[in-house]
């Protein structure tokens, strides 16, 4: 039999509910504007005022005009080689770190947690970033963008104290049967936090494929440059002439607010649809990684 419900509890769960779907509104709205507004008729989006609920006519002439722009196929190549390489470092970086800092007889253990816990409180600052990867020979490089970033103080923080959770009887059966560290860290170790390594992957990911303040900063060559940063030419310094062939100049204004929609649809529908395959681990991730036994 279930138990009588208080109206407290019922009038709560319904403000909580009501709560929840106006902040689903007030979050997917944006963007479902966003992909509207892309597939609307030109002509017709300038006219448009106020909230947008269905496309305003369908025209699919500014994606046609995005995806045959040779830089945003650069920016995506550049990308998508920036979020591959770079996420990979950065999780065998993360994972080394957290491992070696995880264990209860390594040396200096709480010196060394102490100087990366500094980083994320006091850095040296822009200008002595820049003329330490000018020295390393970096600039104008893929390797500014991946190698100063390899590892985040806070994720490592997050995978140590997960690594911390696992029994310690593990460990100690694996080294009676002569496991080495490689060993015990690939073969029980990872395995174990599968939940904490694919939040780390989404962390990581995201971070590389929104990534721009570093390339506009030490990257010169266009071929070198992410997606991002053919965005902010696009969005912000309305550089889309190079995607419009002729037609009258307020057509090309029309196409050309079309255009930025669109741009902002391809550039993040790649990691609009990773987020579903990792979904599923992360609250769980962030779970273990933030609360130890």
């Amino acid at each position: 039999m279930l138990a009588k419900r208080k109206p407290g509890e019922i009038s709560f769960d319904l403000l909580n509910t009501v709560l929840m779907v106006l902040l689903s509104v007030i979050t997917l709205y944006p963007m479902v504007y966003v992909l509207f507004a892309s597939l609307s008729e030109p002509s017709l989006l300038v006219k448009a005022r106020g909230f947008l609920f269905y496309p305003k006519g369908f025209s699919l002439d500014a994606y046609k005009a995005v995806l045959e722009n040779p830089m945003i196929m650069t920016g995506y190549k550049n990308t998508l080689f920036y979020v591959i390489v770079g996420t990979s470092l950065n999780l065998l970086m993360t994972t080394l770190a957290a491992y070696g800092l995880s264990r209860k007889n390594v040396m200096w253990k709480n010196p060394i947690m102490f100087m990366i816990v500094f980083t994320m409180f006091f850095s040296g600052g822009l200008i002595p970033s820049y003329l330490l990867i000018q020295n390393l020979h970096m600039m104008d490089t893929r390797w500014a963008l991946i190698v100063p970033g390899a590892m985040s103080a806070f994720n490592m923080i997050v995978m140590r104290t997960s690594f911390q959770g696992i029994p310690d009887a593990m460990e100690e059966s694996a080294r009676m049967e002569g496991a080495s560290d490689w060993t015990i860290l690939f073969r029980i170790i990872v395995p174990l936090s599968m939940p904490v390594i694919a939040v780390m992957i989404l962390f990581y990911g995201v971070s590389n494929w929104n990534s721009w303040f570093a390339a506009n900063i030490y990257l010169r060559n266009r071929d070198l440059v992410p997606l991002q940063i053919v965005l902010r030419d696009i969005l912000i310094s309305n550089d889309t002439d190079n995607m419009m062939q002729g037609g009258a100049a307020i057509d090309k204004a029309s196409i050309s607010y079309t255009i930025k929609y669109a741009t902002i649809i391809v550039s993040t529908l790649p990691i609009l649809l990773m987020y579903p395959f990792l979904q599923k681990y992360f609250v769980q991730g962030v779970l273990i990684g933030a609360l130890k036994e």
